[in-house]
């Protein structure tokens, strides 16, 4: 079920008081039927709802027909905005019903709800073809309280070497990339990422955190993610690509492409990251007749390179079949040129 439409139900029986399912389908432009499957599934997920049968029936917050929406237990709070901060499909929307929907909430439970809502970013992006992990980490639920909490915790953790340190760390948020999940938290040398599946021990205490005054933590993980990019892809090629080949460079390089200006011949300029020469050269090879590379002087020698092992492997016109030679040099002759 989307988050929006869960919030969206929600807002709608606060402001009712009672609504049937004809109702929330009319008001959501859904199906009769996916609407009663919504309200089944928040009464089953643990939300205080109840249904009423017969005439003037339909489906009411525990404690009947209110302005606000005090039937909610504060781990029932919780347990609705994480929900909204885990949901990769949430649209934009989202935030602004969990907005309203705060000021709903009785004052003791207003806090927590932001904190929740706040402490976790999904990134569904893989980096690289790194194994996934297909179960949460052992300390994942330990960590999100004390976020939300907003309490320090002593943890240990294990670095690649495999060498494991104790730390006292400031949690600031959890964000799951793909199915790897990080911790990003302040330390005494600065904020730090921790992937959770390194952490080896986690000792919760009762000092507050120190939260940076204007703390993001989708602004935060963009730096972080930008920064392990430019680690990942530490060669950048220059280029000029034709117009009609913006959209191949685009399907094939995704975000590993920037796009500049236009020159005055028409073609883009652009620049490519990738991993080192010799395997960057090798993608931009099959993209010849649209892209001419510019630099940097080692890429241009792989390519050149590469041009002519392919010349030396399949431009052989006597093993040709007949009428291929022909048909060869006439594709080679017509082939348009960036």
């Amino acid at each position: 079920m989307r988050v929006d439409r869960l919030v969206a139900i929600l807002l709608l029986l606060q402001r009712r008081g009672q609504v049937t399912a004809a109702q929330v389908a009319e008001e959501l432009e859904v199906s009769e039927r996916t609407a009663r499957r919504d309200l089944e599934a928040l009464l089953l997920a643990g939300v205080p709802l109840y249904s009423v049968r017969g005439r003037g029936g339909g489906w009411r917050l525990v404690g009947g027909a209110r302005t606000d929406l005090t039937g909610f237990t504060a781990g029932e709070v919780r347990a609705l905005f994480l929900a909204a901060a885990q949901a990769s499909d949430a649209t934009p929307d989202v935030s602004a019903a969990l907005r309203k929907l705060v000021t709903a909430l009785p004052e003791p439970f207003r806090e927590q709800a932001e904190a929740a809502a706040a402490s976790l970013l999904v990134d569904p992006q893989r980096w690289g073809q790194s194994p996934l992990a297909h179960h949460p980490p052992r300390f994942l639920d330990d960590l999100q309280d004390a976020v939300i909490r907003g309490v320090q915790v002593h943890v240990g953790y294990v670095d690649r070497e495999g060498v494991e340190t104790q730390r006292t760390l400031h949690p600031m948020g959890i964000v799951a990339k793909g199915h790897v999940w990080y911790l990003i938290a302040i330390t005494d040398a600065g904020r730090r990422t921790f992937r959770i599946d390194r952490i080896s021990a986690v000792e919760p205490t009762e000092d507050p955190v120190d939260r940076p005054e204007g703390f993001d933590l989708a602004a935060s993980w963009r730096e972080v993610a930008d920064e392990v990019e430019r680690r990942r892809t530490p060669l950048e090629v220059r280029a000029r690509c034709v117009p009609d080949g913006m959209g191949l460079l685009r399907m094939v390089l995704g975000d590993r492409l920037e796009v500049g200006r236009a020159g005055d011949d028409g073609r883009v300029e652009v620049v490519v990251r990738g991993h080192n020469e010799y395997a960057l050269a090798g993608e931009l090879a099959g993209l010849v007749e649209w892209l001419e590379v510019v630099g940097p002087p080692g890429v241009r020698d792989q390519l050149a390179w590469i041009g002519r092992e392919l010349v030396g492997r399949y431009d052989d016109e006597d093993a040709l079949p007949r009428g291929g030679a022909e048909a060869a040099r006439a594709r080679r002759v017509n082939r348009p040129r960036p």
